[in-house]
């Protein structure tokens, strides 16, 4: 095993100029517990280099027309070279103070740990929170997760995931011991992270989830999430994942409450 020089790596991808990117950072820089820290992205500009120079964080440049899929795995190729924990920061988002500490005290107790993922708040475009059905959703799909000397089963982990996805993909931390690049190999545009957290609930390792919240995902217009609803691209890909675990009725009455989900980010239109 590679000894690397970081315990934990936020590798943020970070896309065109988005206001919220300074916001990000700025709670990266504020974590109890410093991380190495690493802007990548397939976007090189002013304003990303501003950011850079700002907080005193590198980039990296991929050459290449952006894309969800490439961008993440740049980002999460890069990381696991300087560390064997790596979160995908996610440049809307934001991390509370004691997320990396959550994360090492969890991965001390758990070497074993493939995923780490925890409670997220919601919030709007201008930071309030957003209350819903939603997270208290993800939340129950979670429960089996919380029983962590169990968590290494796949029946366990897959409990999550079986009946809609149960973890928040912003929220999560790779081993990349026991997640090697590159760590997304499906072609969706939207489930891209369920199909992932799908197959490596297959594979060993355990899934550590906390029922803290320890960071906040934020729901804009410009969001991925909101373009991915208005063209439809969320409905098919979701039906089609949940085809391959499901027959067709049960198929259909999952996707008859999951695109209920949908109106908390249409609702946010204009913000």
């Amino acid at each position: 095993m590679v000894l690397k020089k970081y315990k934990h790596c936020f590798a943020v991808a970070a896309y065109g100029e988005s206001r919220y990117l300074p916001y990000l950072l700025n709670s990266l820089k504020a974590q109890s517990i410093e991380s190495k820290v690493i802007i990548c992205t397939s976007t090189p500009n002013k304003f990303i280099t501003a950011c850079s120079a700002k907080f005193g964080y590198p980039v990296y440049v991929r050459n290449g027309k952006h894309g969800l899929k490439d961008d993440w795995n740049f980002a999460y190729e890069e990381g696991s070279k300087l560390a064997p924990l790596v979160t995908i920061a996610h440049q809307d988002d934001l991390y509370f103070p004691d997320y990396t500490k959550a994360l090492l005290n969890a991965y001390s107790r758990f070497p074993d740990m493939s995923v780490f993922c925890c409670h997220y708040d919601t919030i709007d475009g201008d930071g309030n929170t957003i209350n819903g059905t939603s997270e208290k959703v993800k939340q129950f799909l979670r429960f089996k997760l919380r029983n962590h000397g169990r968590s290494d089963r796949t029946e366990v982990k897959m409990s999550a995931l079986k009946y809609g996805n149960g973890i928040g993909c912003p929220t999560c931390t790779y081993n990349v011991n026991y997640c090697p690049a590159p760590l997304f190999r499906n072609d969706y545009k939207f489930v891209i992270d369920w199909a992932t957290l799908i197959r490596l609930a297959k594979e060993p390792g355990r899934f550590i989830c906390l029922e803290k919240s320890l960071m906040a995902y934020r729901v804009h217009e410009g969001a991925e999430t909101m373009r991915n609803i208005e063209n439809n691209n969320r409905e098919r890909e979701e039906s089609e994942l949940f085809g391959q675990m499901h027959s067709e009725p049960v198929r259909w009455l999952l996707m008859h409450f999951y695109k209920k989900a949908y109106g908390a980010y249409e609702n946010k239109k204009g913000n």
